[in-house]
């Protein structure tokens, strides 16, 4: 049965507009945004299988064009607009990031960097670039690695934060494995690169780990 079939109350749009966003599962927001679904199947069915097909929410957004148009239902011009979108909610981000004092929008910071780099299927390591008022400069991909680590070189973060002319930095990596905790070596690396950035007055603000829907801050957990 089509959705517009369905009872107006059941309607994903109609209980977006009634309701709002929040109480609607991630397949009935997605289902809005594709519209259609396929023959025999609803736009609600194909955003079901399209969140089985990779996993969870954040992987769909994650997946590069190649991916998604590999996916069943998932045309060109879907494709498109899906990443369309993912690229505007991370620019709002930034641009809100860019105007006011990082520090005091951890929220924020926090959802940048899940849509930066939740779903990525290989370690990813990131700085955040702020000036003296912890506005940010610039956000930079340094290092990539494997499914389970990445090599981090603390010369090469201070370069760029010299070269940014940084007051300070955020830094951020994923764990492909889900899990939002940090490792010994985490910890370790986050002291080493602290006492490197210090020795050209660079501060290290934070340090987050993020894993699908979850990010875990070092400054929260007392680590820095």
């Amino acid at each position: 049965m089509a959705i517009t079939d369905w009872p107006a109350a059941e309607r994903p749009r109609e209980r977006l507009l009634t309701l709002g966003p929040r109480p609607l599962s991630d397949a009935e927001l997605l289902a809005i945004f594709l519209r259609t679904g396929l023959r025999g199947s609803s736009a609600l069915d194909l955003s079901r299988d399209l969140l089985s097909r990779f996993g969870s929410l954040s992987a769909l957004l994650a997946a590069t064009p190649a991916q998604l148009l590999e996916a069943r239902g998932l045309g060109e011009a879907k494709a498109a607009q899906l990443l369309a979108a993912l690229e505007l909610a991370r620019r709002a981000l930034g641009e809100e990031l860019a105007t006011r004092n990082a520090l005091s929008s951890p929220r924020a910071v926090g959802d940048y960097l899940r849509l930066t780099l939740a779903g990525r299927d290989h370690e990813v390591f990131v700085a955040i670039l702020l000036d003296a008022q912890h506005r940010v400069i610039a956000c930079e991909e340094l290092f990539r690695g494997t499914l389970t680590q990445t090599s981090v070189y603390p010369r090469e973060v201070v370069k760029c934060a010299l070269r940014h002319n940084a007051a300070a930095v955020i830094l951020a990596h994923n764990h492909p494995s889900g899990v939002a905790e940090p490792s010994q070596a985490d910890e370790m690396l986050t002291r080493s690169l602290r006492s490197a950035l210090a020795l050209v007055d660079v501060q290290v603000l934070d340090h987050f780990v993020v894993a699908a829907d979850r990010t875990m801050s070092f400054a929260e957990r007392g680590l820095l």
